[in-house]
């Protein structure tokens, strides 16, 4: 057996990294954008409750299950209603920086659109939060749910009336969900492994949690996936030289070709010469 490795191909699908400093520049402003935008969408309290009874009795109506079935889940015991509420503080933007930071270096054919994506679904979900404010189920008395974050801890937020760090009625839609469903996509998109597939586990988990501790309405996962979706609809088909990008399996870059963790890959057997001759005879 030959055991030659064969050389990367050079075609379309080699794609250079961005520059490192420009990227860092374009994430910490869409990052303050973010902050600025859920910023402008304060000071409509009385709007976010009218929104947030509307949602309520809408789930209702089209026999939605109810959020208390997810937040039981996570109340038979302190220590597991406290993993979910550190797990809502602390895993959402350092598991989507990880997940961005891994493609730069990593996967860099994937890094661009999966960015553009995120832009996307950010950009129209502070559109939502300024034109549909909606106060989330913890502070709606008919939904009868816990604030787990404020009576078991940890909590992110403040009393809402001096939080300035964070508008708390922008629940509508949940960049929670949004952005781990995005995590998930990528990271199937991008990799190869058999078990790719259980990167899903993590929107489903980040599902449970955000609905469970009464941060958000099941509406507001909803309408974020819907959200992402369509970004995904608009940006992905364009971001490949060489044609779409398929969601069922990764796309080959120079940065994975060739490279099958340290094994040799055997190089194809030469045909005999008289299939040649056959193969050109009709040219």
């Amino acid at each position: 057996m030959n055991a030659r490795t064969e050389p990367a191909p050079a075609g379309s699908d080699a794609i250079a990294r961005p520059p490192l400093v420009r990227e860092l520049l374009l994430v910490a402003g869409l990052f303050l954008v973010y902050k600025l935008g859920r910023q402008l969408a304060t000071g409509h309290t009385g709007e976010a409750f009218q929104n947030a009874h509307r949602v309520w009795d809408l789930e209702r109506a089209v026999h939605l299950p109810g959020e208390g079935a997810a937040q039981s889940l996570l109340l038979h015991g302190d220590g597991l209603v406290h993993i979910a509420n550190t797990y809502y503080a602390a895993v959402h933007f350092p598991a989507t920086a990880a997940f961005l930071v891994w493609l730069y270096l990593r996967r860099p054919a994937h890094y661009v659109w999966a960015r553009r994506v995120l832009a996307a679904v950010t950009a129209a979900a502070l559109v939502l939060h300024l034109l549909f404010p909606l106060a989330p189920p913890r502070m709606l008395a008919a939904t009868g749910l816990v604030d787990t974050a404020r009576a078991y801890g940890p909590s992110v937020y403040g009393s809402p009336a001096t939080d300035s760090l964070s508008n708390q009625f922008a629940a509508m839609p949940s960049l929670h969900f949004g952005w781990a469903l995005m995590v998930a996509v990528g990271l199937i998109v991008a990799t190869r492994s058999r078990w790719r597939w259980l990167w899903l586990l993590h929107p489903l988990l980040t599902l449970l949690v955000i609905v469970g501790t009464a941060n958000h309405y099941w509406l507001d996962a909803i309408v974020a996936g819907a959200l992402l979706g369509l970004a995904l609809a608009a940006i992905l088909p364009r971001t490949s030289p060489g044609g779409p990008i398929s969601l069922r399996s990764p796309h080959r870059t120079a940065t994975t070709a060739g490279r099958a963790q340290g094994r040799l890959v055997p190089a194809p057997a030469q045909a005999p010469a008289e299939e040649h001759v056959l193969a050109g005879a009709g040219r």
